[in-house]
């Protein structure tokens, strides 16, 4: 649970736009997105090697954005 230290002479507004950044920064969201769906671990690995594949494509200048 995200809790927000508010002064008493702050503003709401700025109390939620707070608390948006900290929900933001703990990354809840994208957890929940993971979560929904299973994929196997050997179908993550193979993503995770094209990516390294592409960037490493992208750094050595064969693929140009």
């Amino acid at each position: 649970m995200l809790i927000v230290d508010s002064k008493d002479c702050e503003n709401i507004d700025k109390a939620l736009k707070k608390y948006k950044k900290k929900y933001e920064k703990s990354k809840i969201l994208l957890q929940l997105r993971e979560r929904q769906t299973f994929t196997k671990p050997s179908v993550k690995r193979r993503n995770e090697v094209l990516k390294a594949i592409y960037k490493q494509k992208i750094s050595s200048g064969k693929i140009e954005l």
